[in-house]
C-alpha cells in the first residue's frame, strides 16, 4: 500500500483500532470479579488483595496487565540480533547529527542506547513512565462521602477498588499504547532521567516492520527515521528546564481528575448498576458487563475532567506544540540529506499521526496530550516563525532557561516570544 491510499484509523500493523480502552478496563474488572482475571491482576488467586483472593501474590500488576495487553495473549518471538545491530549502527548515526544539528548534549550519562524490543518488553519498560500520570485517573474518593444514604455503598467499594483500578488503568492504558507506539516517544512525554536505561531509547521492532511492510516503504530508511525521531526528542526533552516544565505540567493535570462521589454515583446510575449486584459475586460479573456497555469514555473523562485541568490545558498544548515543531524541524533539516526516501517516509507517518483512532486519542486525553493536526500545525508555525526571524539560533534561545519558555500567547506569534527575550537580555 502506498502513502497516497487513505487509511483507516489504527489500521496500520495489524492493531486494533477500534477497541476501547475503557471497555477493556471494564473488561478486566468483569473478569476479575467473575473470577477468572488476567495475570497478575489484584483480586485474582495469588494476589494479596483483601476481599478478592488469596495472598502470597508478587509482582507489579499494572506490569502484567500491560504485557498481556500488549501481546493480546499471544507469544511474541525475541528481536532477531541482526536487527538490534542494524539498528545501533543507525542510532550512532541519529545522534551524531541530531547532536550536531541542535548543539545539545544528546546522552545524559555519556552514552545513548537502542533496544529495539516487542510490543511486551516495550510496555513492560514504559510502565513506571507513565504511571505517575495514568493511575491518578483512577484515584477515587474513599472518605468525605456526602451525607446521603444513596451513596453510603460506595464508601466501602471504593476503598477496595482504588489500588485495583489503579492497576488496571495503566496496565491497560500502556499496554494499548504499546501495540501502536514505533518507540519511546511517540508521545512527548518525558522519560525518567535516573536509572541504568536514562539513556536507553525502545524502538517497537515488530510495529515499525509492520508499518514498513503495509505502506511498502524502505525498511533501512523507516528505522533511520525512527532513530532520528528517538533521538531527537531524547534531546529536547533532555533540556533540564524544558523536562522539569513538562513533567510538572503533566502532573498537575493527572493530579487535578476530580473524584466527587455524587459525579461517579449519577455515572453509575446513569449507567444502570445496582449497587447490590457488586455485593454478590454471581451476579458482579454481570452488572460490570452491563456498565462496560452502557459508558463512553468521553462520559467517564466528563465525570472526572476539573476546572484545574481546563485551566492547565492552554500550558500544556503550547509546550508540547513547542516540542513537537522543535523535533519536527531537526526532522526535517537532517533527514532529508540523509534518508532518501524521507519526505515519502514522512508523509506516511504524518498520515498515521492524523489518522489516530478515538481509542488512542482517549489515551492521550487522559494524559492531557492531544496530538491533533492542529497542535502539529501550531507547532511548525511557532519553529517557522522564530527561524525566519532569527534562524537557528533564535531557536537556540529555547534552551537557556525557563524564562525562555514561551507562552501560549508568544508560540502563536512567535515575534513577541523574540522581542520578550531581547528585553530581558
Amino acid at each position: 500500500m502506498s502513502p497516497d491510499d487513505p487509511r483507516e484509523p489504527g489500521a496500520e500493523g495489524g492493531s486494533p483500532g477500534d477497541d476501547d480502552p475503557f471497555q477493556q478496563m471494564m473488561g478486566a474488572l468483569g473478569k476479575l470479579f467473575g473470577g477468572a482475571g488476567l495475570p497478575g491482576l489484584p483480586g485474582t488467586p495469588g494476589m494479596g488483595l483483601p476481599g478478592f483472593g488469596a495472598s502470597g501474590g508478587q509482582g507489579d500488576p499494572a506490569r502484567q496487565i500491560a504485557m498481556a495487553t500488549a501481546s493480546e495473549g499471544v507469544s511474541e518471538p525475541n528481536v532477531d540480533p541482526v536487527v538490534r545491530m542494524e539498528y545501533e549502527a543507525l542510532v550512532r548515526v541519529a545522534e551524531l547529527q541530531v547532536a550536531d544539528r541542535t548543539g545539545l548534549t544528546v546522552a545524559r550519562t555519556g552514552r545513548l542506547e537502542v533496544q529495539p524490543v516487542t510490543r511486551t518488553v516495550w510496555a513492560s519498560k514504559s510502565v513506571d513512565a507513565y504511571r505517575p500520570y495514568l493511575s491518578q485517573m483512577a484515584r477515587l474518593p474513599t472518605d468525605g462521602l456526602p451525607d446521603d444514604p444513596s451513596l453510603s455503598w460506595m464508601s466501602g467499594l471504593l476503598a477496595s477498588m482504588a489500588p485495583m483500578l489503579a492497576a488496571v488503568t495503566t496496565g491497560t492504558m500502556v499496554g494499548r499504547l504499546a501495540q501502536r507506539s514505533l518507540g519511546s516517544y511517540d508521545l512527548p512525554i518525558p522519560r525518567p532521567v535516573d536509572g541504568p536505561d536514562a539513556d536507553t531509547l525502545l524502538v517497537v521492532a515488530p510495529n515499525v516492520d509492520a508499518f514498513s511492510a503495509d505502506w511498502s516503504l524502505p525498511t533501512e530508511d523507516l528505522r533511520l527515521w525512527i532513530c532520528l525521531h528517538e533521538v531527537a526528542h531524547h534531546a529536547v526533552l533532555g533540556v533540564a528546564h524544558l523536562r522539569d516544565a513538562m513533567g510538572e505540567l503533566l502532573a498537575r493535570h493527572a493530579g487535578a481528575f476530580r473524584n466527587d462521589p455524587a459525579d461517579l454515583g449519577d455515572l453509575f446510575d446513569d449507567a444502570g448498576l445496582d449497587p447490590e449486584a457488586l455485593g454478590d459475586p454471581e451476579s458482579a460479573a454481570e452488572a460490570l458487563a452491563g456498565l462496560q456497555q452502557a459508558l463512553e469514555p468521553d462520559a467517564v473523562l466528563d465525570a472526572v475532567r476539573s476546572p484545574e485541568q481546563e485551566a492547565l490545558l492552554p500550558r500544556l498544548e503550547a509546550l508540547v506544540a513547542v516540542v513537537v515543531g522543535v523535533v519536527d524541524h531537526v526532522m526535517d533539516e537532517v533527514g532529508s540529506g540523509l534518508i532518501g526516501s524521507y519526505r515519502q517516509v514522512t508523509e506516511a507517518l504524518r498520515r498515521r499521526r492524523v489518522t489516530t483512532s478515538e481509542a488512542d486519542r482517549f489515551v492521550e486525553k487522559v494524559l492531557g496530550i492531544d496530538l491533533t493536526p492542529t497542535q502539529v500545525d501550531r507547532g511548525a508555525a511557532f519553529v517557522t516563525g522564530v527561524v525566519e526571524r532569527e534562524g537557528g539560533d533564535g531557536l537556540a534561545r529555547l534552551w537557556t532557561g525557563p524564562e525562555a519558555l514561551p507562552t501560549p500567547a508568544e508560540v502563536d506569534a512567535p515575534g513577541l516570544w523574540l522581542a520578550r527575550l531581547d528585553l530581558e537580555d
